[in-house]
């Protein structure tokens, strides 16, 4: 019995990165018997496993042969959802007061795309900024509200210095840089 639990803590250590194989193979594989597994780790070699020992599957950089791969698609934040959503109503009418979801106004357009992503942020765009933590500009990643003169405008970072936002009547929704407007401040959520 405790050689199984001796086990399985070398699994989790090789596992997590915290054992190199060689180790392991040394300090507890006996040689390979007739019914071993080969296994693959990258920058250590090639091992034989007793078959004995249940070989976790799915992990990264491990190739055990007969195993099928797995894939874990990475999950989307709440500010990955929110960008994508204000992305898709580029083009959209500015309407003051609007809060979509046909038409924004800057606050608006900030306030439906974080709803989008389940999370509800105050409605005017000071009350945005006085939101969330603060981020400076030389850290800002899309999906961080970006605020501009002095609190009164916002949008959402999209990315490579630009923001997306909802600028002003007779503009629909668009992509414009940073550094077009007074920075006023940025938050996360």
């Amino acid at each position: 019995m405790a050689t199984n639990t001796v086990k399985r803590q070398a699994q989790r250590a090789v596992a997590a990165g915290a054992v190199g194989a060689a180790t392991i193979g040394a300090f507890l594989l006996p040689a390979a018997p007739a019914s071993a597994t080969p296994v693959t780790v990258p920058g250590i070699g090639t091992f034989e496993v007793p078959n004995e020992i249940p070989l976790p599957q799915g992990i990264p950089g491990i190739e055990t042969p007969g195993a099928p791969p797995v894939f874990t698609a990475p999950r989307a934040t709440a500010a990955d959802i929110a960008l994508d959503a204000a992305l898709s109503k580029v083009g959209s009418p500015y309407v003051y007061g609007a809060a979509g979801p046909d038409a924004f106004d800057c606050s608006g357009l900030v306030q439906w795309a974080y709803r989008q992503a389940g999370m509800e942020l105050p409605r005017t765009s000071g009350a945005q900024l006085g939101a969330g933590t603060p981020v400076s500009i030389d850290d800002l990643r899309p999906g961080d509200l970006v605020s501009f003169y002095g609190g009164g405008h916002s949008g959402l970072y999209a990315g490579d210095g630009n923001v997306v936002h909802a600028s002003t009547s007779g503009t629909p929704v668009q992509l414009a840089p940073v550094s077009s407007m007074p920075f006023a401040g940025a938050r996360r959520f």
